[in-house]
Formats: C-alpha cells, sequence, structure tokens
C-alpha cells in the first residue's frame, strides 16, 4: 500500500512488474492523472487522508516516499499517519518512510531562512520555526514579465522522532539507511530512508 500514491511514479511500476498495489491519495486530480498513465489492470486508489482513511484488507508493506511525511503539519498528524500505516499491516508487516534530515544544521544561529533554488526563472526559499518544526516552501517563477508565487507548508520530523512514533503505533525500527542503495546512515546523511516492523 503506498500512501499519497500521487500519479503513479513508484506504484505503477510495481504493478507493472506483478505487485499488487493499493494506494490512498488526498488529490482526486492526482488520481485522474494515475489513471491517464495506466495500461494494465487499474490500481485501486482510495481518495482520502492518509492519516485516517482505512482500506479494507491487510498488506505486508506501507510505504511513503519523496518526503511526504513533511506535508503533515503537526506532530499529531504525523502521529496519527504512523497509526493508521500500522492498522494496514499484517504481523511482521513493515512501513518505510523516505524523508529528509532537518536541514537546519547549516544554518546559522538565529537565523531561519535557506535558499533552495536560485536561478533567472525561479527562487525558492525556506523559512524554518526551530521551536515548532514547522517550515515554508517559498517558491518565485519568472517567465518575460510575468511572476507567480507560491508558499507550501511543511513540518520536518528528526530520526528519533520517527521512531518514537513508531513504537507509539506499535512498530519497531528494523532499518535506517541514507539511500536507496543502503549506504549507512550517519551523521552526514541528508535523506533517510526507514524501516519498522509491526510486532
Amino acid at each position: 500500500m503506498e500512501f499519497a500514491i500521487g500519479t503513479g511514479t513508484i506504484a505503477l511500476p510495481l504493478s507493472e512488474r506483478g505487485c499488487q498495489v493499493v494506494g490512498i491519495e488526498l488529490s482526486k486530480y492526482m488520481v485522474a492523472e494515475l489513471r491517464k498513465k495506466e495500461t494494465g489492470n487499474p490500481i485501486k486508489v482510495v481518495v482520502g487522508d492518509m492519516t485516517l482513511t482505512r482500506v479494507i484488507g491487510e498488506c505486508s508493506l506501507v510505504f511513503l516516499v519523496f518526503y511526504t511525511i513533511d506535508n503533515l503539519i503537526t506532530q499529531e498528524a504525523q502521529i496519527a499517519c504512523f497509526r493508521n500505516a500500522a492498522e494496514h499491516l499484517s504481523p511482521g508487516g513493515r512501513f518505510l518512510i523516505e524523508t529528509q534530515v532537518p536541514p537546519i544544521q547549516k544554518l546559522p544561529f538565529g537565523e531561519t531562512m535557506s535558499a533552495f533554488a536560485c536561478s533567472p526563472s525561479h527562487m525558492g526559499i525556506d523559512d524554518f520555526d526551530i521551536a515548532t518544526q514547522c517550515y515554508t516552501s517559498n517558491h518565485v517563477w519568472t517567465d518575460g514579465d510575468e511572476t507567480t508565487s507560491l508558499r507550501i507548508p511543511f513540518r520536518y520530523v528528526w530520526p528519533s522522532e520517527l521512531d518514537l512514533m513508531g513504537k507509539l503505533a506499535g512498530l519497531e525500527l528494523e532499518d535506517r539507511w541514507s539511500d536507496w542503495e543502503k549506504s549507512p546512515f550517519d551523521r552526514l546523511s541528508k535523506k533517510q530512508i526507514s524501516v519498522w516492523r509491526k510486532r
């Protein structure tokens, strides 16, 4: 099961390889794009909130990738996501999350902003609130005389905090890597791929 299945970037290749995949997706527009890309049997997708929506049946794996856990902007919502994942898992099943290591180590003391994009057509700045672990990604695009902007709220989460959320949901950490090649996770890792197992 994929939480936030989106347009099927991961789920469709898995389905084409014979895996039985189901998904939960908040945006019906994303699901419509997934349907346009399907070439085989339709993937079962339920439109709903990944912190609350239940799909009948159990699975051996629930996964949430592309840093999407950060889209849940309260700690309570992130905990609920873990609990919902655990409720979908069969005993011994696994919950996998791919997300960033909070990038605040590079901020000078007292600073709150960090640029992540700088080109003639796109400027991007993250604005961090260290007290709440919330941050906003601010985008500005220019095309000739036209300018568009977008602000997206997020909440970053530390590895140890994720592990505690897992324990609250009855999950134990099994593995953590810094990339999909399973490189060791250490103090210099910029990304975390973590797997928890249901007891």
